[in-house]
């Protein structure tokens, strides 16, 4: 979600005639597109900050901040950097820089005629923006306060510059209704909106037209597509079938996937679209946070185990080449031992071929930060290093059942191995094999595995007739 962000705040400083540099040193404009939800993220967000301060001795410099910020984070912020603001304000990026003075390459300091103001709000001090349109007789400008639904339609506007030529992220939704008490994505994201369908198949169409490859459908619940525009939109399936139905069409080969989904919202229709469509990839992120459920209970997710294992059995039984990736929160507030022992027995039952495992933090805004934080740091690394050993185990067992076949991927770049090139399954699984080729990169090949390793394996290219000629 940040990488796709990041994307559209480039377009914005390219529209102002800034261009990127890799030296912090050369730099006019610095800025971080933040993650309040864990505080390892946010505690690089200061480091990062301090130092741009201490450069502010030396040269004129502006800094911003967005993302997903918590109102805590945020209220520290506004004292560390220049600008602070929510993603869907990004179009007026040029406008709140224009209001420090400074004069940006593409001239946009003419755009003075509107200033943002930043007002306070009594109840719960949470900056609410308006824009104040000077009047021609001299009148006293009247604030004009906006929608946030239309605030991140006009974000969604902005083209994305993106950083790949053959992978890209379409949003297709913000925010999340969903209130699990350790997430902080309600607070910063604010509630689902779902953005058109006719925009984010336009999109779609448009990449792959381009010569893009893989495109990710990116929202924070994206199976809750549609729910908040019921009579106006069609549903996440429908959106999977004419996503699907244009794969078919448009003669291209590419993989479209998604994330996140959330269990509550995952339904039979949406695993039998991915099986009939064969642009739609073969692989599902679906986070289970918690193997037990009494903490699923603490935790708000608002799903069962009994729910979560029905919807694996579909996926294995209609998509048995499917991979299945998770998220999971260990040592999570009130965890005992018991509770932990049923994760990775979750673990062992649903054999993972990826798992993000994270140790809990508290972050203040979360409902779970009125909880005291009763793991200790100790036994949360303990039960981490439990996961990661199941996680290990079932990986390297899936991935040897590769070996010796012939397998379809996006070669993505050079590997850290000299001489080799790294791929990625339509599984998302990590390959490397030996070429030298670099032109095959953001391009499909097959390779024969030949060995496994836990999250990655390697094999042989299998050369076409152009390949063999060329070599």
């Amino acid at each position: 979600m940040n990488q796709s962000d990041a994307e559209r705040v480039k377009t914005v400083l390219h529209s102002m005639g800034f261009s990127a540099t890799e030296n912090e040193d050369e730099a006019a404009v610095l800025g971080v597109i933040a993650c309040s939800v864990r505080q390892k993220a946010i505690d690089k967000v200061y480091s990062r900050i301090a130092k741009w301060n201490r450069m502010k001795n030396k040269k004129s410099l502006i800094t911003f901040v967005s993302g997903c910020i918590l109102p805590a984070d945020r209220e520290k912020f506004l004292k560390l950097f220049d600008m602070v603001f929510p993603m869907s304000e990004l179009p007026d990026f040029p406008l709140m820089v224009s209001q420090y003075g400074m004069v940006t390459p593409a001239g946009l300091q003419q755009q003075d005629a509107l200033r943002i103001e930043i007002t306070q709000v009594a109840d719960d001090k949470k900056p609410v923006k308006s824009i104040l349109v000077p009047l021609e007789n001299g009148q006293k400008p009247e604030p004009l306060n906006l929608n946030p639904a239309k605030e991140i339609d006009r974000f969604w506007e902005v083209e994305p510059t993106y950083t790949s030529s053959f992978e890209a992220f379409i949003p297709i939704q913000n925010g999340c209704d969903k209130f699990c008490t350790f997430c902080a994505v309600p607070y910063t994201r604010g509630r689902e909106v779902s953005r058109p369908s006719a925009e984010i198949l336009s999109e779609l169409r448009n990449l792959v037209q381009r010569g893009f490859k893989t495109i990710t459908l990116l929202g924070q619940n994206v199976n809750s597509y549609g729910l908040d525009k019921k009579g106006e939109e069609i549903s996440f399936t429908g959106l999977l079938h004419l996503i699907g139905q244009y794969g078919q069409e448009s003669g291209k080969e590419f993989w479209v996937y998604f994330t996140s989904p959330h269990p509550r919202d995952m339904t039979d229709d949406v695993i039998e679209a991915i099986a009939k469509y064969p642009c739609l990839a073969k692989q599902i992120h679906l986070p289970v946070q918690s193997g037990d459920d009494h903490v699923l209970l603490r935790m708000n997710r608002k799903h069962s185990m009994e729910k979560y294992r029905h919807i694996v059995h579909t996926i294995k039984r209609l998509i048995p080449e499917a991979t299945l990736f998770t998220d999971i929160i260990v040592g999570f507030t009130g965890e005992t031992d018991e509770q932990a022992e049923n994760t990775r027995k979750a673990m062992e039952e649903f054999k993972y071929n990826m798992a993000y495992i994270a140790q809990y933090s508290v972050r203040p805004g979360a409902a779970s930060s009125r909880w005291e934080d009763d793991v200790p740091h100790e036994v949360k690394k303990h039960r981490y290093h439990i996961l990661t050993e199941e996680l290990m185990k079932h990986s390297l067992e899936y991935n040897k059942t590769l070996i010796g076949k012939k397998i379809r991927v996006l070669v993505r770049g050079a590997d850290r191995k000299e001489g080799y090139l790294s791929a990625l399954t339509e599984g998302r699984i990590v390959v490397r094999f030996s070429s030298a080729d670099h032109s095959l990169t953001g391009n499909f090949v097959d390779i024969v595995v030949s060995s496994a390793a836990a999250l990655s394996i390697e094999g042989e290219l299998v050369k076409t007739m152009a390949q063999a000629i060329t070599a």
